[in-house]
C-alpha cells in the first residue's frame, strides 16, 4: 500500500482492485498506517483519498536508524567470525557411512 502511495495519491477501492483485496481488509490495514501516522486519508465526496505523510516516514526512519545501527554492528561481527571459520571441505561426499 505505502507502494502504491508513494507513486500517487489513490482512493481505498483503487487500492483494493490494486492489490486484489476486498474493500474492508484494505480499509483494516489502512486504518494502521493512519494511525501510525504514515498515510493521510482524506474525504471527498463519497470516497476517501490516501495520501502518503512524507513526516511519518521521516519518524520512521529516525526510529528505525536506531536498529539499523545496532544489526549492522552485529552483522560486521558475524561477517568477522565467519572469516575465522575453516573453509569446506570441496571433495564430495563418498555417499557411504563409516
Amino acid at each position: 500500500m505505502v507502494e502504491l502511495l508513494r507513486h500517487q495519491p489513490l482512493s481505498v477501492g483503487e487500492i483494493a482492485r490494486q492489490l486484489h483485496l476486498n474493500q474492508p481488509q484494505t480499509s483494516k490495514h489502512l486504518r494502521v498506517l493512519s494511525d501510525a501516522g504514515l498515510i493521510h486519508v482524506q474525504p471527498q465526496a463519497n470516497r476517501r483519498i490516501c495520501h502518503l505523510r512524507p513526516d511519518g516516514l521521516r519518524d520512521l526512519d529516525t526510529w528505525l536508524a536506531h536498529y539499523r545501527e545496532l544489526w549492522e554492528g552485529r552483522l560486521d561481527r558475524l561477517g568477522d567470525y565467519l572469516q575465522t571459520l575453516p573453509p569446506d571441505d570441496p571433495t564430495p561426499d563418498s555417499g557411504g557411512t563409516p
